[in-house]
């Protein structure tokens, strides 16, 4: 009797198991389901669809927006000629002009680290001029020491980089610090910056003022000290 109550309880137990195991698969099976049908609906829904049609447009928008610019020299660290040095910094919004000199070691340093800040900031122009082939502007613009980087918005030159000394002396220095003193100056655009601020921000302060070129263009004036480790190319 024994041996028979302990068969039949085995059997029990089993057919409970296997009642088990089975009823864990059709519920597995029905939540895939669920799953499924929840997702099919998502895939369906119209506010997803509108969200990702806004946000490939977005995206379209934007390439052929970097495509135009780069068209039109942003991106990169381009050189221009005397003759096309007006149109270029009166005919974009932000502008970062290198004067530099070919034989300068530390011009070819910053163009190294312009190149570099121009890639990431689309919205900014960055070109540079040979000094000595470039009479007119370098004493228009009151170029001593070389190099100068000076900075444009809306064709009104408004603050400079003169020689290494703002880049802590050195020729080691980290592209990042040249590219927060960019920062620092407004020239490089960020998002989160009013763009309708007026020009009145960059009025005259300490060393800095502005002049009025022929026909037009506007520069600035910017008293300079001098610094040995930088050369002057007079």
């Amino acid at each position: 009797m024994n041996s028979l109550a302990y068969g039949q309880a085995m059997a029990a137990a089993a057919r409970d198991y296997k009642k088990e195991v089975v009823e864990t698969e059709r519920l597995a099976k029905e939540k895939m389901k669920v799953d499924q049908v929840d997702l099919g609906d998502l895939e369906n829904d119209p506010e997803l669809e509108k969200l990702h049609r806004d946000r490939l447009e977005n995206m379209k928008r934007e390439v052929e927006k970097r495509q135009e610019m780069s068209r039109k020299g942003h991106g990169s660290l381009n050189e221009v000629q005397e003759q096309e040095f007006l149109v270029e910094v009166t005919t974009t919004e932000l502008v970062v002009c290198h004067f530099y000199h070919h034989e300068f070691e530390r011009c070819r340093i910053l163009d190294k680290h312009l190149g570099v800040i121009a890639s990431k900031y689309f919205e900014t122009k960055f070109i540079k001029i040979h000094a000595p082939d470039a009479p007119f502007f370098v004493h228009k613009l009151d170029v001593q020491v070389l190099p100068c980087v000076i900075m444009f918005r809306n064709g009104i030159a408004f603050d400079r980089v003169v020689g290494f000394e703002e880049l802590r002396g050195r020729d080691d220095f980290k592209t990042s610090i040249l590219e927060n003193r960019l920062m620092l100056a407004g020239v490089l655009k960020i998002k989160s910056k009013n763009e309708d601020d007026s020009d009145d921000e960059n009025d005259q302060t300490g060393e800095n003022r502005r002049i009025r070129v022929g026909g037009g263009f506007i520069g600035l004036t910017h008293k300079m000290h001098s610094d040995d480790e930088d050369s002057d190319f007079d």
